[in-house]
């Protein structure tokens, strides 16, 4: 399917709650493969997530095969090179055109540095990569902590597999934080642990443990049915099971920032409810250095609701599936938002408007959240097009259904 048309539904009853079961966790999932290949007997994972880049990096782990397509998805890019390097054999992983833009050479330098022998076999500091497996020394890593945190969590999982160990000293400001923690307290689930002191995380020899592990419901999914609960012109409720509160995920701090943008959240035993209050603000800054999978989501809401951001903590945009922040920027526009980019990982909208297009056709980039984070907007324009729908399935295949199952949007 090319593209798909979206309208705000008529005949939504207002009264009722809908129940969204929301994909699996792709970050624990793909965390957990990785700790579980690790470990000398591999146990069960329950609930794993079932998306492109989840079942691209499960494939891999159980493939016989030598050479790897990863296709777009950039933590089975990153986790497999690290796990890979301590693998012996001879491997080669490579991806899709985009993929191959995404720079990876601050990960394969530090692998290098304790042991590794990785090698590009294309543009230097980019995959494709050849990489000659075997026992990794280990020792002092130096990496500047505003790098991706897949980086830093490739690092950290193979760590107790070294010889000698991982001392990862993190310099200046560490971005994605609550992703690290997610790493650290699952390998400690899986039997490893770790010391994290000031900015140097230290994991010694250890052996990974047999664990039969259950992930926990996404809460990055989640952000689109706040969204969704804040634009709408009526009273809707979601019932969203499977999260909760004390969750290895950052991007549950989604709950906290809808707050401001009308949304509140109430917690039970089975999950959450979500409901408009109306009660929003007029204006919203927010530091996303610790949630930029929200910002996309964060950012057209704002705009739909007319309320002015002054947004920061986005460096890592720029290198994801697409730069989220010029992908914002231009299809924003087309809805009669002109966004601002002031400096580097801040971006901001000040009320500044244009004509918005007739019939919007929003570009996704070979984006899942460009698909995800504009569908809502039809709440607000009645009339939207997504471009190449298709690729929600690297995160939330199931996201189209949802929507049109919960009656609020028609086709």
């Amino acid at each position: 399917m090319e593209s798909i048309r979206i309208y705000a539904s008529s005949s939504f009853n207002q009264h009722s709650t809908q129940v969204i079961q929301l994909p699996a966790s792709k970050s624990i999932s793909n965390r957990a493969l990785i700790l579980n290949a690790l470990s000398k007997v591999q146990g069960e994972i329950h609930n794993l997530a079932e998306c492109d880049d989840t079942d691209v990096l499960n494939e891999a782990l159980h493939s016989n095969g030598k050479d790897f397509n990863i296709g777009a998805a950039g933590t089975a890019m990153r986790f497999l090179t690290a796990y890979l390097a301590g693998k012996p054999g001879e491997w080669s992983i490579t991806g899709s055109e985009r993929m191959k833009q995404r720079p990876i050479g601050i990960l394969v330098e530090a692998l290098n540095q304790i042991g590794a022998e990785i090698s590009y076999l294309e543009k230097q500091g980019f995959p494709p990569l050849k990489i000659n497996g075997k026992e990794l020394e280990g020792g002092e890593i130096h990496l500047n902590g505003g790098v991706s945190s897949q980086f830093i969590s490739a690092l950290l999982m193979i760590a107790p597999t070294t010889k000698k160990g991982i001392t990862l000293h993190l310099e200046g400001e560490i971005i994605s934080r609550p992703y690290i923690e997610m790493t650290l307290q699952m390998m400690e689930e899986y039997g490893v642990m770790a010391t994290w002191n000031g900015n140097t995380i230290q994991i010694a020899p250890q052996t990974y443990r047999t664990t039969h592990y259950t992930v926990e419901s996404d809460w990055s999914a989640s952000s689109y049915w706040y969204e969704i609960a804040a634009l709408s012109q009526t009273n809707v409720r979601f019932s969203l099971p499977h999260l909760y509160e004390k969750s290895l995920q950052g991007d549950s701090m989604v709950r906290k920032i809808f707050e401001p943008l009308g949304v509140s959240t109430q917690f039970s035993n089975e999950g959450v409810v979500i409901c408009q209050t109306k009660n929003a603000v007029s204006h919203f800054e927010y530091d996303f250095s610790c949630q930029p999978d929200l910002a996309q989501t964060i950012v057209v809401t704002c705009c739909c609701l007319g309320i002015t951001f002054h947004f920061t903590g986005l460096q890592t945009l720029k290198i994801k599936e697409t730069d989220r922040i010029e992908a914002l920027k231009n299809e924003c526009k087309k809805l009669g938002f002109i966004l601002k980019e002031k400096g580097t990982g801040t971006l901001l909208w000040d009320g500044e408007k244009v004509a918005s297009e007739t019939h919007p056709q929003i570009a996704t980039y070979k984006d899942h959240r460009m698909a995800m984070a504009f569908a809502p907007s039809a709440l607000r324009f009645n009339d939207i097009t997504i471009e190449d729908p298709a690729v929600v399935s690297k995160s939330y295949p199931k996201y189209w259904e949802d929507l049109w199952s919960s009656e609020i949007f028609t086709e």
